[in-house]
């Protein structure tokens, strides 16, 4: 084999490889015995007819078809490793020349991983929001655990906001009624609008066995888009009653015996989510800051590969809660061509910072040893509910596992990016990792308590 290299672009190149035709014959043989399996032949056990009676049934060109596009990723491969280039994607393959008995001729344009000039992480500095607690975020935490261990009480007054009432419920259209249109004894928060349009404005005002009517527009079902007429009927009302918050509270809903112990606890626990929120925000600008500085140039097949693989993710996510493209477009007032420029632009920079990384992992000789892959693979393993060793056989086929190991690497390489930045808040203090490894370290353990 022979092959030259051409640089297209800094992030594409073409590869012309000439492959002499004595070089295919192994691919050749292996053709013919392949085809040999596929086909039936009178007078002739299976795979065991000759070369020239495959030749005349199927035709020559058939196999040398198949022996062709068994040798060419095989010699894109080694050429590859000829020229060292760092391939990135799917390549491009065309067929330049080739007759039987004669060398195969093609070329193959790929993207590649552009040559980069690294910024030292040292000289990257970014400003995060100052790290503040206000007193009403401890209260809307304690009155969110108030909530959980509300009580309803009977009362008899007509109901209110926030009530929750058992009621019967009737829908009719033209007089005739709906098919699973009625339902008795359903409870239901008043001003929640879990039901039907209209239902809490009627709700509110009527007390234990009185009943109202009123119209609203069916969304499913045989009369979908047809006004009901819906009676209601109200069985009893309920009214929320809130424990009182004192110490005895604190021991009911936690762990801690005074009030003042509970709001702490809960302080501190919005303190690591806030530090955790700087820290992500100090990533995601010096990320940004890098990117720009080594001037990193996103390669158009990976990108395209990547809007595509996302746009399959999303198609999957709405066929599994059984919606499709067109509700998922009305709902969020976008047409195709904004949800493909969103994704074009989010693609191209996980793209460029994958880039980034993985220049940054080469450049300081970042390893991954079994433990960090194997912490990595049980993770996701976890995540996908799935055991780890059936996990990683999953990878393996589909041929992902080099993907997992890669974002292991770029992962190792983003820390180091991250303890050699400087941090500051928006008072010009420093920010310090020591503080936000502790509140990671901490968030890891409650998950695993939970």
């Amino acid at each position: 084999m022979k092959s030259t290299v051409e640089t297209l672009s800094p992030t594409r190149v073409r590869l012309a490889i000439e492959v002499p035709f004595v070089e295919l014959e192994p691919s050749l043989r292996k053709a013919y015995r392949e085809i040999a399996q596929q086909i039936t032949i009178p007078g002739f056990r299976k795979g065991k007819a000759p070369s020239a009676v495959i030749d005349q049934r199927v035709g020559r060109g058939t196999v040398l078809n198949e022996a062709v596009q068994e040798a060419i990723p095989q010699n894109i491969l080694a050429a590859v490793r000829e020229h060292e280039v760092k391939t990135l994607g799917r390549p491009e393959v065309e067929i330049t020349e080739f007759n039987d008995g004669e060398a195969l001729r093609f070329t193959a344009e790929m993207d590649v991983r552009p040559q980069l000039t690294l910024p030292d992480p040292s000289t990257i500095e970014v400003t995060v929001d100052e790290l503040q607690i206000d007193e009403s975020e401890i209260d809307e935490q304690v009155n969110g655990l108030r909530e959980r261990f509300a009580t309803l009480k009977t009362v008899e007054r007509p109901a209110r906001d926030g009530d929750y009432v058992q009621i019967d419920l009737a829908a009719t259209v033209d007089g005739e009624e709906v098919p699973g249109g009625s339902a008795t004894n359903i409870s239901h928060e008043v001003g929640s609008g879990q039901l039907l349009p209209g239902l809490d404005e009627v709700l509110v005002g009527l007390a234990a066995g009185a009943a109202t009517s009123f119209t609203t527009q069916l969304v499913g079902g045989d009369f979908a888009g047809r006004d009901a007429d819906v009676s209601v009927t109200v069985r009893t009302v309920k009214e929320k009653q809130l424990p009182e918050l004192d110490d005895a509270f604190a021991q009911m809903a936690s762990e801690f015996d005074t009030l003042d112990e509970l709001r702490g606890d809960l302080r501190q626990r919005i303190e690591r989510v806030k530090r955790l929120e700087q820290i992500y925000a100090a990533r995601d600008k010096a990320l940004d800051q890098l990117v720009e500085a080594a001037e990193v140039p996103a390669p158009d097949g990976v990108v395209r590969e990547e809007v595509e693989h996302r746009k399959q993710a999303m198609t999957d996510q709405l066929e599994r809660i059984g919606a499709s493209w067109e509700d998922y477009l009305s709902s969020e007032e976008k047409t195709e061509a904004d949800v493909d420029t969103e994704l074009t632009e989010a693609a191209g920079k996980a793209v460029k910072i994958q880039l980034l990384l993985d220049t940054l992992a080469d450049a300081e000789d970042v390893q991954v040893s079994d433990d960090e892959f194997g912490h990595e693979i049980v993770q996701r393993a976890q995540r996908a509910g799935m055991a780890p060793q059936q996990y990683y056989d999953q990878l393996v086929r589909a041929g992902t596992a080099g993907a997992v190991f890669g974002d292991v690497r770029r992962s190792k390489a983003l820390s180091l990016v991250m303890e050699r930045i400087t941090i500051k808040d928006t008072t010009g203090d420093p920010v310090s990792m020591d503080a936000i490894k502790e509140a990671t370290e901490a968030e890891h353990e409650q998950a695993h308590e939970h």
